[in-house]
């Protein structure tokens, strides 16, 4: 591996150009193949990335619903809870749920699931299943961070999720320094060259 101390500003102008060279090459050489391992995830990465910046105009989540309340009484956050399990159960679906997300403003309460990705928004008022959709953005998201390895084999932790970003995260760290690097070193080289003096 090649030594990153500072090339010692009072070595010869042949032996400094000889070092730079020589790390160049280094940058050079490990920036190509980390970009190698990485450009499958680094796809993946700016792909999703890009449905997710775009996920309402592409219609990717279930758009809120709206129930007018007309001097109604809201019903519990139970009988809420009850009815989406009920209905949910009906479909043959896992009724474990995720969240309630509950928006009185609206008279909709949203609910999310555990083992699937269906949104179920059901009336405040009257508990009416109002819509039944899939999260698809969810999805994505999923795929985004490499939390869905996670969830296709039902681990309870986010070990494939950490792993993932951190090594995903720390590659794209590296290859934009090492990138920059590589633009930089040539037009040292070429500065010392014309130059013709050990001045840096």
């Amino acid at each position: 591996m090649y030594n990153f101390a500072s090339i010692p500003n009072n070595l010869p102008l042949k032996q400094r150009l000889s070092k730079l060279a020589k790390s160049t090459r280094w940058y050079r050489k490990t920036h190509r193949w980390i970009a190698i391992i990485l450009v499958f995830f680094m796809f993946i990465v700016g792909v999703t990335g890009l449905l997710l910046t775009w996920k309402d105009e592409l219609q990717l989540k279930p758009s809120s619903a709206k129930v007018a309340a007309e001097n109604r009484s809201l019903i519990s956050l139970q009988t809420i809870h009850d009815k989406a399990v009920s209905y949910i159960e009906s479909q043959n679906l896992s009724s474990e749920i995720n969240r309630i997300d509950y928006r009185p403003n609206k008279g909709i309460a949203k609910v999310r699931f555990e083992q699937h990705f269906t949104e179920l928004q059901i009336d405040c008022y009257t508990g009416a299943i109002v819509s039944e959709k899939n999260r698809t953005a969810d999805v994505v998201e999923m795929i985004h961070d490499g939390s869905i390895i996670d969830f296709v084999f039902s681990n309870s932790s986010s070990t494939s999720k950490l792993v993932y970003s951190t090594f995903t995260s720390l590659g794209l760290l590296f290859l934009s320094f090492s990138g920059f690097i590589l633009w930089l070193r040539p037009r040292k080289m070429k500065k010392l060259k014309t130059s013709g003096t050990d001045a840096s």
